[in-house]
């Protein structure tokens, strides 16, 4: 017996030395070889990304250079050939209102330009663009230092004057720094705040005649808000910027979204490079500011990196000129981590490879030592697998027989717990989703069920009242008649008596006196009239009661729908008295001639009390200063039929108020269940959306709100005329 225990110990540990020898060699070749071309790769990598930033940089650069000279030799070439038209009398400069005109015309083919014209040295400009707000493209003219601005029709026509001021432009820097260098200049980049973004720069041209003199000074202020546009639709890299500034480091425009400029007490200010909004291009500007000292100093192209919140960026900086003598920078910095992003995700596809390399030399290295040794030791991590929970267990085929049928009744009950277990789970959700369904029903329907309870008794409670009060009522209006008649006939014996017998005893005439008999005749008979008109107003109460207490009714009945609304209107009108909140509500019925209408009444009677109580309550919470929006809180009830050919006939009940109306919010859940805007205690949030079901489930019908805050709340109703034909 020690024997045999010590065999098995010694197999053990030779199996263990084994399956470390078969896993080990797989597990170190494949780690060793691809970490070494992982390596390689990563540094071929990194000499692709700087040689590939340097192209796109290039690229770029070149895109913006070749941009700038287009954009910025317009207004040259444009200039030149105005001069042209001049030399050749096809542009008057005497005509100042058909020059306007004319720069009308190239204003509008080139939106870029916010101001065309010219100025003569006798101080009159004639000029076109947009530079008043709100007015689009404008003519203008100077004369005697008075500048007149008029608006255009679609052909470049004065319309009338929409500007006046003093201007004299021989004062002005444009003109005046043009006469002083004698040829095309551009001027110094300016801001204006005649419209938003304005941020441009003037292109100038003095014309001459053959002796030199100055004939007249042509400008175009081109607006640069363009070159901003084209800048933040190069698409460089996810997080490149492209910015241009000026040698003084104003910037010009940048590919991102910050501002060039900002408003600061009224005026416009550009904005610094190294004081940019943007971080990136700050932190740009000022590296190449402390690196030359200054941006006059960059002569060269330059191609440079630099960190930034710990990752390098690669730098480009490149000289715009033109002969016309504009000197820009164009800066391009370009984030390594933008092209870093496909190195590391092949080091991480790397890094995957090998530890799948490693796990499947493990795995081909425990699978061969597992099939050397015992296969009852798959039977022992199978049976504590399923102990501990994970019944996925599966025994493969044995050589040996008694182990494959082991292995086999092992499998199968491996499978049949593994099902058991999945339709227990099945089951148990199962379960969980039809109780929390019908929980969920079930208290919906609770919530709907007690409301209608409540008017359902309700509605029995008004019906008992109703016909408690008709019966005495009934019993004195119809004893009313009677008492006029036995009246009448008492009243005409004393005046008969009166006329034969005029001279009454003492006693007679004394109590006549006393009691006033001349009025009593004159007054009984009014008595008796309002007793018959209160009994007739009280009995048609009762009948309005009657009316609206048909909530318990469950089937379809063809009713006068005009009858529901009175009805709900009788019982409401004590609410629609002034009270200390607000004055009398003002009811406004516009009845169209409806037919019949087949529903269910009571239901129907429900929804109106609903929606008319809730306009009634809208106008008893409105504060004071909401109340000043309407001078008499009403409320108009409107009835017709909408019917065409394609759809059967509808009925359309609208109900209106000219409350404060309802917010988009509050009409999002206006039908929804427990929702109510009004104090706790004062509504269950339950009317509107039982109203809801009555006319759409029941009536098939549809609820609709349309209402606009401060402007009144409208429901509309709409159910079909006949409802048992579906």
């Amino acid at each position: 017996m020690k024997h045999s225990h010590f065999f098995i110990r010694h197999q053990f540990k030779h199996q263990l030395f084994l399956r470390v020898i078969l896993i080990v060699p797989f597990v170190m070749q494949i780690f060793a070889a691809v970490g070494l071309v992982g390596y390689l790769s990563f540094r071929n990598s990194q000499e692709t990304v700087n040689d590939l930033a340097n192209q796109l940089m290039e690229k770029t650069s070149s895109t913006v250079n070749q941009h700038l000279n287009h954009y910025l030799s317009t207004p040259h070439q444009i200039n030149r050939l105005n001069a042209d038209a001049v030399k050749m009398k096809r542009l008057n400069l005497k005509d100042l209102r058909s020059a306007g005109q004319y720069f009308w015309k190239q204003a509008e083919v080139f939106e870029n330009i916010s101001w065309i014209g010219f100025a003569l040295p006798t101080g009159e400009v004639a000029s076109a663009g947009r530079w008043i707000p709100g007015q689009g493209l404008v003519t203008s003219e100077v004369r005697k230092n008075q500048e007149y601005s008029y608006s255009t029709n679609h052909q470049g026509d004065r319309t009338k004057l929409v500007y006046q001021t003093e201007y004299n432009a021989l004062e002005d820097e444009w003109y005046t720094q043009t006469v002083k260098a004698g040829k095309p200049i551009w001027s110094q980049i300016y801001t204006s705040e005649g419209i938003d973004s304005f941020v441009a720069v003037s292109a100038n041209y003095p014309i001459y005649d053959q002796k030199r003199q100055l004939v007249a000074v042509l400008g175009i202020d081109l607006l640069l808000s363009k070159i901003n546009d084209f800048l933040q639709k190069l698409q460089v890299s996810p997080h490149s910027q492209v910015f241009i500034i000026e040698r003084n480091g104003l910037l010009i425009a940048n590919s991102s979204s910050a501002a060039n400029f900002r408003q600061s007490q009224g005026t416009t200010e550009r904005i610094y490079a190294t004081a940019s909004n943007q971080p990136l291009i700050q932190a740009t500007s000022q590296y190449l500011h402390q690196k030359f000292l200054n941006f006059a100093n960059i002569r060269n192209k330059q191609s440079l990196d630099f960190d930034f919140q710990g990752k390098r960026h690669y730098i480009s900086v490149d000289s715009w000129q033109d002969k016309y003598g504009l000197d820009w920078l164009v800066v391009i910095v370009l984030p390594e981590a933008d092209f870093m992003g496909q190195i590391h995700a092949q080091n991480r596809i790397t890094i995957l490879l090998c530890l799948g390399a490693l796990a499947i030399a493990t795995l081909v290295g425990v699978y061969t030592s597992r099939w050397i040794t015992l296969p009852i030791f798959r039977l022992t991590v199978a049976s504590q697998a399923i102990a501990a929970g994970d019944l996925q267990q599966k025994l493969p085929n044995q050589n040996i027989r008694e182990l494959e049928i082991l292995a086999q009744s092992f499998n199968q009950m491996a499978a049949q717990l593994q099902a058991a277990f999945n339709d227990l789970e099945q089951t148990n959700n199962e379960l969980e989703l039809r109780v929390e369904s019908r929980t969920r029903e079930l208290q919906d329907t609770q919530a709907q069920l007690i409301q209608t309870e409540k008017m359902s008794s309700l509605g029995q409670m008004v019906a008992g009242i109703a016909h408690e009060i008709n019966n005495p009522v009934s019993f004195i209006h119809g004893n009313l008649n009677y008492a006029q008649e036995y009246v009448d006939n008492l009243l005409d014996i004393i005046q008969l008596y009166q006329k034969y017998y005029p001279h009454t005893p003492k006693e007679i005439h004394q109590a006549i006196e006393n009691i006033d008999l001349q009025f009593i005749q004159e007054d009984l008979t009014k008595i008796l009239t309002s007793m018959a008109i209160g009994t007739e107003r009280i009995r048609e109460i009762v009948l309005g009661l009657r009316n609206f207490s048909r909530l318990g009714e469950a089937e379809l009945k063809k009713v006068d729908i005009h009858e529901g609304i009175d009805s709900t209107l009788m019982i409401l009108k004590h609410r629609l008295k002034a009270n200390n909140q607000r004055p009398e509500i003002k009811i406004i019925l516009e009845y169209s001639n409806v037919p019949i209408v087949e529903c269910f009444p009571g239901q129907l009677n429900q929804v109106f009390m609903n929606i008319i109580a809730n306009a009634i309550d809208a106008f008893d919470e409105a504060t004071e200063e909401d109340s000043q929006n309407y001078l008499v809180p009403t409320i108009w009830v409107r009835t017709r039929v909408n019917s065409s050919e394609s759809v059967e006939p509808y009925l359309e009940v609208a109900i209106a108020d000219n409350g404060m109306g309802i917010t988009p919010e509050t009409q999002k859940k206006l039908f929804d269940p427990f929702f109510t805007t009004k104090p706790v205690g004062k509504g269950t949030g339950l009317g509107l959306s039982i109203s809801y079901q009555i006319i759409v489930e029941k009536h098939r019908g549809k609820l609709t709100c349309l209402s606009q805050p401060r402007a009144g709340t409208e429901f509309v109703i709409a159910i079909p005329i006949q409802q048992s034909s579906q």
